[in-house]
Order: structure tokens, then C-alpha cells, then sequence
């Protein structure tokens, strides 16, 4: 789902305007044709900041956690479980972009170099996403409707991946300088003007754009690891992971499934965590599971002396009820007074095993997934007893560990784990491993679990890559969007596309927007014949979610 956020406000009394999705014509370096030195910086900067963190908090609650296997939905669920996708705009990151260029004027103008750098970190970010998601795309010549560009060309990824990194650079090196003239604190909704997390953040986003690059230019992406790790000023503390609090205020401003803005509760009830983490949070006895995630209301049990293939209703505390189901609301209240709710079956005379396990998640791409597990009440809006629902704070609209998570503590050791795997850096593979599982179990409020799960056999580091892998893909829960970005680059975890998905592989791209193609049809198509087309492909052609931009052509990656 979309969400607006925050108006970017450009002056006292004055707004510039977010549009819905258009085509870059209409976005303009000067929406609302205020001088860029006189536009207040501290005023754009909080809608800046809590338009970049929405935008990308939609991508992981609306495609990618669904992509890398960590949820489900078991209604309305063809584009999220099964890549069902339709052409995508980008419109809300060139929203950004162009409000942030009027930041970046106006910082340059009146020297405000932390404001500088935080707009080219935004910058940064919002073009790596981007291209990231889509290939090519406008770049050297988007944003400047004022100059009469109105169909800009669309620079090559190399292109803009290089001036990724150069302003991630140039941001850092501004941020060393700790000058934080003209900032007011409660502005900035990230980090309070504190200048030293933001040179932080800054540097760990430097590490996962060069380890981005790993594949295609390993010399530099080496070279700019190195020389972070060095400097030793990277996200080191979970408390200063890059992250925005929701406010709880409004449907805009809090959790994406928060009942208190969904009149049924239904879209929190159709949510479940997928069988594929599920599984190997409880073969590692994962603590984070109990974070997440809930035990089904009703476990089955298997009775071979059971004369039916299932019990005809649920059994409250052993005993045969007259009903074969309850509502979520009623199991609530009914489990919180101390009762347990079971059905029995006999696999002998249903004809197959059902899972009887206290968590259960909801295989990737299944063709029914309300149904899974023998559900009595399948359908869009009611829940399924026998597979787990989310934890009970994903009901709510604010709350500790909701948030934007925009890059982590734990995302940036297992890149340097990967970097001392590879003997990029000197540091220890395994010791930097170990930090990234801890910060995980840190962030997430269970760090006295760690020494318990750290010794397990399938934690306990094997001196792979792609266990490395697997660890920063769960921990990339609820900021899922870096795990598919992994997966494209590297091909781990190693996914299987579910039985009713559209192909049998994961898709790696978006599909360029429509927008783009009725108002800059040219560029767009050149943008489009970049793209290297695969067996899968073929049904949409170039412009599909299975072909490979420049990134990933020639790695053999992640298929």
C-alpha cells in the first residue's frame, strides 16, 4: 500500500506540494519557485527525512518482504506472494529528490555543511534505490523541468552507482568535519543533530553501495571497504542504527498494520510469516521468533486412533467443543484466561501430514494460502487458526521496535564479514559475524539470548559466505529490501520460487512505469533495450521483473 507522508515545507506559510505518481516533467529543482537561499533547510529537512524513510518502509512492507521470504499474505496476495507485478513508478523518490535539491541549494548557499551533507546523503540513497530497482534511469539530467528538460535521458547504472559513491564520499567527508552550523535538532527526525551518527550512517551506506559493486567492480568496491573499515566510524551501536520512530498519529505516521486504522483488522490478520524463515528460526531455536511472531491459536495433533481424518471441531483443554473455530478476538481472550486449543487428525485417513508444530509459517507462493494447514475458515478478511500470526505488536501503530529501518548496526558487520571473508580487510570474518548476530538480538531487545543462540550448530560461524548471508537476511526483517538486493548479487539464501509464482525464479528488477512510458517513451525504451532478457522474460519482453540490468548481467547471478 502507498502512503503519503509529510508535507515538505520550503518557508514559514509555505508548502511545496507532494504530488501522486507523475512523470518527471512536472518535478522541478524549485517547486514552488522559492529562492533556494532562502528557503529554510531545518523546515524541509524533517519532511525530507520522513519522506526518504516512508517511501522505503513501503517497499519492504509491500514487495520485498515478500520477495526474500520473511511474510506472506493470505488474501489479496497475487503481486506479493506470486511476483504478479505490474509496470511501477518511481514517482515518490523523485518527490524526494526534488525537494532535496532545493536543501541542497539552499546549504550550499548559506554554508551549512551538515545540511549538505545530509542532502547528498539523501541523494544518495533515494537515486541507489532507484536504480537499485529499476537499471537505468534519469539522473545527470532529472529534476530540472525549469531548464526545459522535460524527457530526460537516463544515465547508465554504472553511471549511477559511480555518483552514488561520490556523494556518499563527499557527505562523509563534510560530516569529519563536525560543523553542524544552523542545525536545530528537533528537526531532524532522525538523529537530533548529532553529526557523528550521521557520518556514521553515512560511511555504512558506503559499505553496502561498494559491496553492491562486488561483483562488477571488486577492485573499488575493495579499495572503499578498506578504507571505511580503516577509519573505524561505521554503525557499531544498534541504538544508532539509521531508524524513524512512527508517531501513531495517523494512518500516515504509524505502522503500516495498525488496527487502529483498519476498522476490521483485517490486514494485520492477513499477514503471516513465511514457512522459509519460519523454519529456520526454529531448526537454530531462533529468540527472535518469539519477537516476531505468535503460536497458532489451534495446534494439530496427530491421533492415528482417530476414527475421522480431522476432528469435526476444536478441543478447548482436551475436551470436544461444539464449534469449529473462534475468532481472533475470542482466542485472545480465551488463551490469555490459560486455555489451549487443539484438533486432532488422523494422517492415515486424511491422506497427508499436517503441520503440527506450536509456530507455523505459510509457504512462499503457495496457490491457497488461507487454506494452508487445513484451515476451517479460509477466505480475505478472517484468520487461520492453525498458523501463526504475527506478534501482537504488529497491531499496533507505534511501538519500540517499529520502525523505518533505513541501515543497521547488523547490516554493516556482516558486510564487513563478507569484506574479511573475501580478505578485503584485515578484520576477523568470524568475530565480525558474531557482532552482526549480537547487534540483531540487540536491536531486537533479546541480547542476554545471544551466547544460547550464537553456540548453536547452525549458527555457530562455518567460515561460509552464504551463512553470512543467511544471518543478515534474517535480521533484515521488517528492512527486507537489502535482502533482495543480497540475494540478486550473491544468489543466497537460496530461494525457491513457490508452486502457483508467476516464474520459477525470483525477480530481480521493476518494471519501468508507465508514466515514464507515455511521457518520455524514447529514453525509456533505450533504457529498456539495456536490459538483458532471460527464459523467464519472455512474457513481458525487456521491460520485465526477470531481466537483468547492467548489475547482474554477466555474474551469473542469482540464477
Amino acid at each position: 500500500m502507498k502512503r503519503r507522508f509529510l508535507q515538505y515545507i520550503l518557508a514559514a506559510g509555505m508548502l511545496c506540494t507532494i504530488s501522486g505518481c507523475k512523470n518527471l516533467s512536472e518535478y522541478n529543482i524549485n517547486p514552488n519557485g522559492v529562492d533556494p537561499s532562502r528557503a529554510n533547510v531545518n523546515l524541509m529537512l524533517t519532511g525530507i527525512l520522513s519522506g526518504m524513510s516512508g517511501n522505503y518502509a513501503v517497499l519492504d512492507n509491500s514487495v520485498s518482504s515478500g520477495v526474500v521470504q520473511h511474510m506472506q499474505e493470505d488474501g489479496w496476495f497475487d503481486g506479493y506472494n506470486h511476483y504478479k507485478w505490474d509496470a511501477r513508478d518511481w514517482g515518490e523518490w523523485y518527490e524526494v529528490l526534488a525537494n532535496n535539491d532545493v536543501m541542497l541549494s539552499s546549504a550550499q548557499a548559506n554554508k551549512f555543511p551538515m545540511h549538505e551533507g545530509i542532502a547528498l546523503l539523501v541523494r544518495a540513497f533515494a537515486y541507489g534505490v532507484i536504480t537499485d530497482l529499476w537499471g537505468d534511469a534519469p539522473y545527470t539530467d532529472a529534476i530540472k523541468a525549469n531548464q526545459n528538460i522535460l524527457q530526460p535521458t537516463y544515465d547508465k547504472q554504472e553511471t549511477i552507482y559511480k555518483g552514488i559513491l561520490a556523494d556518499l564520499q563527499r557527505a562523509s567527508e563534510l560530516f569529519q568535519a563536525n560543523n553542524n552550523a544552523g542545525i536545530i535538532a528537533a528537526n531532524d527526525i532522525l538523529y537530533k543533530g548529532d553529526i557523528k551518527k550521521w557520518h556514521q550512517f553515512a560511511n555504512s551506506l558506503l559499505l553496502r553501495y561498494a559491496m553492491r559493486l562486488s561483483e562488477k567492480m571488486p577492485t573499488e568496491a575493495a579499495q572503499l571497504i578498506k578504507k571505511v573499515y580503516d577509519s573505524n566510524v561505521y554503525l557499531n551501536n544498534p541504538a544508532n542504527n539509521a531508524a524513524v520512530s512512527y508517531l501513531g498519529n495517523t494512518s500516515a505516521d504509524s505502522w503500516f498494520l495498525a488496527n487502529q486504522f483498519d476498522s476490521d483488522g483485517s490486514g494485520f490478520r492477513r499477514r503471516k510469516i513465511a514457512k522459509t524463515i519460519m523454519d529456520k528460526l526454529k531448526a537454530n531455536k531462533d529468540p527472535r521468533m518469539f519477537v516476531w511472531t505468535a503460536p497458532v491459536h489451534c495446534q494439530w495433533v496427530e491421533d492415528p486412533a482417530l476414527a475421522t481424518a480431522t476432528d469435526p471441531v476444536i478441543r478447548k483443554n482436551g475436551v470436544l467443543q461444539t464449534y469449529v473455530s473462534l475468532t481472533y478476538a475470542q482466542y485472545l481472550t480465551e488463551i490469555a484466561a490459560g486455555n489451549k486449543f487443539t484438533r486432532h487428525y488422523n494422517p492415515a485417513k486424511l491422506g497427508y501430514k499436517l503441520d503440527t508444530a506450536k509456530y507455523v509459517g505459510v509457504p512462499a507462493g503457495s496457490p491457497e494460502p488461507s487454506s494452508y494447514n487445513l484451515n476451517p475458515t479460509p477466505g480475505q478478511i478472517v484468520q487461520n487458526q492453525h498458523v501463526s500470526q504475527l506478534s501482537q505488536m504488529y497491531r499496533q501503530s507505534t511501538g519500540t521496535y517499529l520502525k523505518r529501518r533505513l541501515a543497521t548496526t547488523e547490516e554493516t558487520y556482516f558486510i564487513l564479514a563478507e569484506a574479511a571473508k573475501r580478505n578485503w580487510i584485515t578484520g576477523n570474518a568470524e568475530s565480525l559475524y558474531n557482532e552482526g548476530v549480537k547487534a540483531s538480538l540487540t536491536a531486537w531487545g533479546i541480547a542476554d539470548k545471544y551466547a544460547a543462540y550464537i553456540a548453536q550448530a547452525g549458527v555457530k560461524y562455518n567460515g561460509t559466505v552464504e551463512q553470512i548471508l543467511e544471518q543478515k537476511w534474517i535480521a533484515s526483517w521488517n528492512c527486507s529490501t537489502e535482502a533482495w538486493m543480497d540475494y540478486r548479487r550473491t544468489g543466497f539464501p537460496k530461494f525457491v520460487a513457490g508452486p502457483a509464482s508467476s516464474e520459477p525464479v525470483l525477480p530481480v528488477r521493476f518494471i519501468y512505469g508507465n508514466n515514464e512510458i507515455n511521457a518520455n517513451k524514447a529514453n525509456v525504451e533505450a533504457a529498456m533495450n539495456s536490459l538483458q532478457e532471460t527464459p523467464y522474460s519472455k512474457l513481458r519482453g525487456k521491460n520485465s521483473q526477470w531481466s537483468k540490468p547492467w548489475l547482474l548481467q554477466g555474474t551469473s547471478k542469482p540464477w
